[in-house]
């Protein structure tokens, strides 16, 4: 099973909403499963240090998920460039034992990331990944259902992170 991550914060409330949305094939249009975790005491972004803010929100809604996990795609970077991002330390948290799929969808000057065009659009998504090669990684993307720029489940769990 597949599973797509993403957080939404309130900043006032200093919480956090974590979705995360289970398929079976990158190119399912609809779930297998959805969960949600609320998260509490999140941290203030801080440049260069996003994923204390973001791990324990991504660990809490991955404690809910009952099906076997073969990869995980977040909104973000695994890596950026000589330093490890978000998707890295969850790839740590989690022991190694599941590939990480970061798809971001800014450019990070120094990350070594995959472009992939997606629909119609001429803005890419940069992918970087652990524990699977990178260009498979991009290549999965590039299946996921969505005519559009973003991929549908990406797109949906953004939503699901967004409702309270």
């Amino acid at each position: 099973m597949i599973t797509v991550l993403d957080v939404h914060y309130d900043e006032d409330a200093s919480t956090g909403t974590a979705a995360a949305i289970v398929f079976e094939h990158w190119e399912d249009t609809q779930p297998t499963a959805q969960y949600t975790a609320q998260c509490g005491g999140v941290r203030s972004y801080v440049p260069g240090e996003f994923f204390k803010r973001e791990l324990p929100c991504l660990l809490a809604v991955l404690a809910k998920v009952q099906e076997p996990l073969n990869q995980i795609v977040i909104d973000g970077y695994v890596s950026l460039g000589d330093r490890p991002g978000l998707g890295m330390y969850l790839w740590e948290a989690l022991g190694g034992k599941v590939p990480i799929i970061g798809v971001a969808k800014t450019r990070f000057h120094s990350a070594n990331a995959i472009e992939v065009l997606r629909g119609q659009s001429h803005a890419p998504l940069y992918v970087t990944a652990v524990g699977v090669d990178p260009a498979e990684a991009a290549q999965r993307v590039s299946e996921m259902a969505g005519e559009f720029r973003i991929p549908d489940m990406q797109r949906r769990v953004d939503q699901l992170a967004r409702t309270k």
